[in-house]
C-alpha cells in the first residue's frame, strides 16, 4: 500500500508502519533532523567515493564526504547540549554553520575544483558530457545556427566530422536551454583560462538555481522546518551537489518547477503557468508536474483557473519551442524524443541499470514495442488514478508527480539513477506545501512540543508560552539567517 496524494495514509499494515515512521520523524526536533539529512549524506558521499563506476563522481564523493560528516558532527554536538537558553543560542549558530559546512565543502568547492580542472584541458574527465552538449548548443545557436543537428528521411546524422563521440553530436533537450551556453561563445576564441572557467554552463547552472530558489521560498506561507528542508536539498544535500558539481543542467529545471508549484499554493495561475513554461522549454522532465498542475490551478476567489494557467504554459513554450520545431521537424524529433528513448540506434550515455533498460538490454527486440506498451498503460493507469483520486493542492500534485516520475524513471529503456533527484525533492515540496496549506501542520506541531521539552527544564513556569514564538524562530533560524527570506504573516493576501 503507499500514500494517497494528498498526503493521507490508506488502511493496511504498511500504511499503519509508515504512519508511526512518520510519527517519528515528526517527533524530531529541527537539529535532530539535521543530524539525520547530514548522515545519511555522509553514508551516501562515502559510497560514492568507492563503490561507483564513473570517476567523475567519486571524486565528488572523496571532497564531499569529510564535509557531511563534519556537519553532522557539529549537529550531533548541538543536540546533545539539549537544556537551556544558552544551549538554544547555540543551537542556532551550530545549525547556521553546520549548513555552511556542507554548501561550501560539498557543493561550492567540488564545483570549483571540476570548472578549474576542466579549463586546464581535461574537460573529458571533469564534466559531464550534458555540459559540452549544452554549450556548443549555445555556442551553435549564437552564430544564428540550429542546436539540432540536421537528420535525413532515414534517420541519421549528416554531419562530417567525426571528433566527437555520436551521442554527444545530438541536443536532446528543449530549445530553452541554449541561455546556458551562451557564454561559452565568448570563451571559443579566448586562450584565458579565468575567462573559460566563469563562463562553465555549470556556473550558470547554479546561480539560476539558487536565485530562483530564494524567490520561491520566500514565498511560501508560512514558513517552517520543511523550507529549511526544501532548500538544503535544492543546494547542499546531494540531490543538489552532486549534480552541480558533475552536470548540472537539472537543477534550473527543479528550481523552476518549486516556483510554479509555490505559485500554485498562492494562488496565482498566470505566474505558475509562467514558471512551468519556463521548465518546460528547458526538458521534457517537467512535462509531467506542467500536465498534472492542471488539477491545483485556482484563482485568489479560489475559482478554476485552469484557462489562464494554460495560458501563461503556452506564452512560453510556444515562442520558445516552435521555431525550432517548425524550421527541422525531424531533426527536432530525433534529437529530443527517439534519442531520450533509445529510439535513433545511438546509445546514450544516460543508461543506469534500471528495470527498463536491464529489460530491453535482455531483448532488445522489444525496445520499440516496450515503449509503447509502457507509455500507453501508464497513460492509462494514471487517468484512472486522477478520476478516483484528484490531487488536493500544490502539495498533493508534487507528491502525485513525485511517484509517476519515480515509476517512469525505473521503467524507462534509456535514463540515468540521477533524474531521482526530481521525485525526492518532489516529494519533500509536497510534505512543506501541505503544510502551507493546512494551518494545523504549518507549525510542524509535534517538532514544537519536543523543541519544548527539551528546553523546558531550565525555563520559569510563567515563561513557557511567552518562549513560544522564540521556538517557532529557531525551527526557521536557515531560512532566515542562511537563505535571506524574511519570515511573513501567515495572511495569503
Amino acid at each position: 500500500m503507499a500514500l494517497r496524494p494528498d498526503g493521507r495514509g490508506v488502511s493496511g499494515a504498511s500504511a499503519a508502519f509508515g504512519h508511526r515512521l512518520w510519527s517519528r520523524l515528526s517527533a524530531l526536533t529541527s537539529i535532530q533532523r539535521d543530524v539525520t539529512v547530514y548522515g545519511i549524506s555522509a553514508v551516501f558521499a562515502a559510497i560514492t567515493a568507492v563503490a561507483v563506476g564513473i570517476p567523475l563522481y567519486r571524486q565528488w564523493g572523496q571532497l564531499a564526504a569529510g564535509p557531511y560528516g563534519l556537519a553532522t558532527l557539529l549537529c550531533a554536538w548541538a543536540a546533545w547540549r539539549r537544556r537551556g537558553r544558552a544551549a538554544a543560542r547555540q543551537r542556532r549558530a551550530v545549525r547556521i554553520a553546520a549548513f555552511a559546512v556542507a554548501i561550501v565543502g560539498a557543493t561550492l568547492v567540488p564545483l570549483c575544483l571540476e570548472v578549474v580542472w576542466a579549463s586546464e584541458g581535461n574537460a573529458a574527465q571533469h564534466v559531464q558530457p550534458e555540459v559540452l552538449v549544452v554549450e556548443r548548443a549555445g555556442i551553435r545557436a549564437a552564430h544564428g545556427q540550429n542546436p539540432y543537428r540536421v537528420i535525413d528521411r532515414n534517420g541519421h546524422l549528416l554531419i562530417h566530422q567525426s571528433s566527437l563521440p555520436t551521442y554527444e553530436l545530438y541536443y536532446p533537450y528543449l530549445p530553452g536551454m541554449v541561455i546556458f551556453g551562451f557564454s561559452s561563445f565568448t570563451s571559443v576564441s579566448s586562450h584565458s583560462r579565468i575567462e573559460a572557467t566563469l563562463t562553465d554552463a555549470r556556473i550558470q547552472f547554479l546561480v539560476v538555481t539558487v536565485a530562483i530558489g530564494l524567490i520561491a521560498l520566500s514565498r511560501v506561507r508560512p514558513p517552517s522546518d520543511a523550507r529549511v528542508r526544501a532548500f538544503q536539498a535544492l543546494t547542499a544535500l546531494p540531490t543538489a551537489a552532486l549534480p552541480l558539481a558533475t552536470g548540472g543542467d537539472d537543477m534550473p529545471v527543479v528550481a523552476l518547477m518549486l516556483l510554479g508549484l509555490v505559485a500554485l499554493q498562492r494562488r496565482r495561475p498566470v505566474l505558475a503557468g509562467l514558471a512551468l513554461g519556463a521548465a518546460s522549454s528547458l526538458k521534457f522532465t517537467a512535462w509531467a508536474l506542467v500536465l498534472l498542475a492542471a488539477w491545483a490551478a485556482f484563482d485568489r476567489e479560489r475559482r478554476r483557473a485552469v484557462g489562464w494557467y494554460v495560458l501563461g504554459v503556452a506564452a512560453v513554450v510556444v515562442p520558445v519551442v516552435t521555431p525550432f520545431a517548425a524550421s527541422n521537424p525531424s531533426a527536432f524529433v530525433d534529437n529530443v524524443i527517439r534519442f531520450p528513448l533509445g529510439l535513433a540506434g545511438v546509445s546514450s550515455p544516460a543508461a543506469s541499470a534500471l528495470p527498463g533498460h536491464i529489460l530491453v538490454s535482455i531483448w532488445p527486440s522489444i525496445h520499440r514495442p516496450y515503449v509503447v506498451a509502457v507509455g500507453v498503460v501508464g497513460v492509462l493507469l494514471l487517468a484512472v488514478y486522477l478520476r478516483r483520486h484528484p490531487p488536493v493542492g500544490a502539495g498533493g500534485v508534487a507528491t502525485l508527480t513525485g511517484w509517476v516520475m519515480t515509476v517512469a524513471i525505473l521503467l524507462a529503456p534509456a535514463t540515468r539513477v540521477g533524474y531521482l533527484l526530481y521525485p525526492a525533492d518532489l516529494f519533500i515540496w509536497g510534505w512543506m506545501l501541505r503544510r502551507a496549506e493546512d494551518p494545523t501542520l504549518a507549525g510542524d506541531a509535534p517538532a514544537m512540543r519536543a523543541e519544548r521539552r527539551h528546553r523546558g527544564g531550565d525555563l520559569a513556569p510563567g515563561q513557557v508560552s511567552s518562549d513560544n514564538s522564540k521556538t517557532s524562530t529557531e525551527k526557521g533560524v536557515v531560512p532566515a539567517a542562511v537563505v535571506g527570506v524574511t519570515t511573513t504573516p501567515t495572511s495569503q493576501s
